[in-house]
């Protein structure tokens, strides 16, 4: 199943600009004054009830002031829960993100009802520099059992192959930039710049500069029987890429995305998703700014079987 109807959410307590990942994410703009926290705390929880208004379930967890964890906000790139009962935990490129690796996160998710079988953890490979940065990194095609991922520090494409074999994914290996400047410069996680839904896929293409890997990404989805919906860079720099289709406890099937996001899309692409669910998006202009990251990365998606 593509999308599930829980969620884990960490909630802010003390969340700013983190200089050790803005060095290779471009997304990132230090704002300076005192009520970053408050202002994030605020999007934050307005964030959580528009999805649970929907029926979506939303476990929140709180984040500790020690050890300061500036990017905990993020979840999904330290940990993904699989419908085996298996928990993956994510060696991590920044080493101020390593400590939000919680066991006490874990346990509360087991307290929410579900099963865990497993805590598979590939965190060593930080001793030797190697990252991948879960779902952050990779994005999965459930269904098809197929993986994407776009090179980048934090994902080690040995690491990512390595991952799928084990995981039974189908890796579709490319690269991503985004223009910096002057520069071509690599883009930090694939979720910012495609997302995975049911029927569709949203992309921006023009990030893919080598022609072949852009060719065998747009077969590839095709193959699948999804729906192209693609953005522009330009879109993809408003975080239109970093989406998360979800689902209620009903089924009903949406697409969670910031107020930025969904104010950069056309008429037609907004047409194009809602033939195929509903869009739910909040302000997260805080959060993005600061933090280099939008809706999809605060979502971490929970798929574990219920006990």
């Amino acid at each position: 199943m593509q999308t599930t109807d829980t969620v884990l959410m960490i909630e802010p307590i003390a969340f700013g600009y983190n200089a050790e990942t803005a060095e290779n994410n471009y997304f990132q703009v230090e704002q300076k004054g005192s009520d970053i926290q408050e202002k994030a705390l605020q999007e934050f929880n307005a964030f959580v009830e528009k999805l649970r208004i929907k029926g979506i379930n939303v476990i929140t967890v709180k984040d500790t002031l020690e050890p300061h964890t500036p990017d905990s906000i993020f979840p999904n790139n330290w940990v993904s829960f699989h419908n085996d009962g298996k928990v993956v935990l994510y060696p991590m490129f920044a080493q101020n993100r390593r400590v939000e690796r919680r066991n006490d996160i874990l346990e509360t998710i087991k307290n929410k009802g579900f099963d865990v079988e497993e805590v598979d953890d590939w965190s060593s490979s930080e001793t030797e520099n190697k990252f991948l940065e879960g779902t952050g990194s990779m994005i999965f095609d459930h269904d098809h059992k197929i993986a994407y991922g776009s090179v980048s520090l934090r994902l080690d494409e040995k690491l990512f192959r390595e991952f799928c074999e084990k995981y039974g994914f189908t890796p579709v290996v490319f690269h991503s930039f985004q223009t910096v400047g002057s520069e071509r410069l690599p883009i930090y996680h694939t979720n910012v710049m495609m997302c995975v839904a049911d029927q569709f896929v949203v992309i921006c293409l023009d990030c893919i500069d080598d022609e072949l890997e852009r060719s065998k990404v747009i077969e590839t989805i095709k193959n699948s029987g999804k729906e192209i919906i693609e953005i522009s860079e330009e879109q993809m720099q408003q975080f239109a890429g970093n989406m998360l289709q979800v689902q209620n406890k009903d089924g009903q099937k949406f697409l969670v995305m910031s107020e930025t996001a969904y104010r950069s899309l056309t008429p037609e692409q907004i047409s194009s998703i809602e033939k195929h669910c509903e869009i739910i998006y909040s302000d997260l202009h805080t959060i993005e700014v600061n933090g280099g990251g939008s809706a999809r990365c605060m979502l971490a998606e929970v798929f574990l079987p219920k006990k």
